[in-house]
């Protein structure tokens, strides 16, 4: 893939691993550095960008950050939309690494160039792609309640219909759930159909599907659903606010999940878009986001805590397990897999 390094390179460099001036008189500077428009999802990641980049990172620098709020589907469709136009109506854009790959082919990305950023160094070879930049990454797994079941080994009696309306999926991540239920039907990234009749079997035994991450959580919180899957990350998170659950490592293997950042192909203010990128780099926004989020930083310089790393992160064996998806297979097949998701498996 010409977008992304080779998964093997990716695994291996994974798991191995200016301000405006200011007047004296005023406590803020004179001359703005400029209009920053993020595009990126809603709720605690918008607020955690806010938190650990934007407000300390960029603001004092003069930068004004809008963020542009909404899912990754429709965000898509506008770049798409708006590929053709001399100005787009966004600088910089908060996709999954396999959104990045398929904008970037459809020519909607800039290249990104590397010696615009003072971070550059510090980037994992894995996060260094041709038309964006990961910021944080991590891997699906499985979150059970252990007062309502036991543990499961991994994906497939994650999704057993015998626990019924206790199983939980979430709307928005029919990609990488259709790609657990593949590896758990014995398919591949490269292959999901193997895995749509045990998503199937689930729906009709009474699992429920919930629009949003925040909505899943609710559903864990309240033990309306005992089972699901999530980005270990999201687990820890949930763990830290008092949700009931606890994270498996699933036996089938585990996904790898990269969030990150592109630039549009015509953007209005590409210099801001790349401040945006350095901010996202820097060692603090980096240990911040694992703290906060619990995902693992992207950035060689970053130091988590040990204990929180064993939280986080993935043991020996586990990394074994690690799976890169395939960004080519998952671009080409995107349409057809959402059209299934909502004609026949929400149907």
């Amino acid at each position: 893939m010409s977008t992304f390094h080779a998964p093997i390179g990716r695994r291996a460099a994974l798991l191995g691993l200016g301000a405006a001036a200011a007047l004296p008189a005023l406590p803020r500077p004179a001359l703005a550095a400029g209009r920053v428009v993020v595009g990126t999802w809603g709720g605690d990641y918008a607020r955690l960008l806010t938190k650990n980049i934007e407000e300390p990172l960029l603001t004092p620098k003069g930068w004004e950050v809008v963020q542009d709020q909404a899912s990754d589907a429709p965000r898509r469709a506008k770049v798409m939309a708006e590929r053709r136009l001399p100005r787009g109506t966004v600088d910089i854009q908060g996709f999954s690494a396999a959104n990045i790959h398929e904008i970037g082919e459809a020519g909607a990305a800039e290249e990104i160039d590397y010696t615009k950023l003072a971070n550059a160094a510090n980037i994992l070879p894995a996060m260094r792609y041709k038309y964006g930049i990961g910021h944080i990454y991590s891997g699906k797994v499985v979150l059970y309640n252990p007062k309502l079941v036991e543990k499961p080994a991994g994906f497939r009696e994650a999704i057993d219909p015998k626990h019924g309306a206790k199983i939980g999926f979430i709307d928005i991540q029919y990609q990488f759930v259709m790609v657990a239920a593949a590896l758990a039907a014995g398919g591949s990234v490269s292959d999901i159909d193997k895995g749509k009749p045990l998503l199937l079997e689930a729906k009709k035994a009474g699992a429920r599907l919930y629009p949003t991450n925040e909505a899943f959580a609710q559903a864990m919180k309240t033990e309306e659903i005992a089972l699901g899957m999530m980005w270990k990350a999201r687990g820890v998170q949930w763990q830290n606010a008092g949700i009931p659950l606890e994270t498996v490592a699933p036996a089938e293997g585990i996904p790898m999940y990269v969030s990150g950042f592109l630039i549009q192909k015509n953007a209005p203010n590409k210099a801001g878009a790349y401040a945006y990128m350095d901010a996202m780099l820097e060692k603090s926004a980096q240990e911040a986001f694992a703290v906060d989020m619990g995902f693992n930083p992207t950035v060689s310089n970053a130091r988590v805590e040990p204990a929180l790393q064993a939280r986080i992160g993935f043991t020996e064996a586990e990394q074994k397990r690690l799976v890169d998806l395939d960004y080519a297979y998952l671009a080409r097949e995107n349409a057809a897999m959402k059209e299934w998701w909502d004609k026949v498996f929400k149907a």
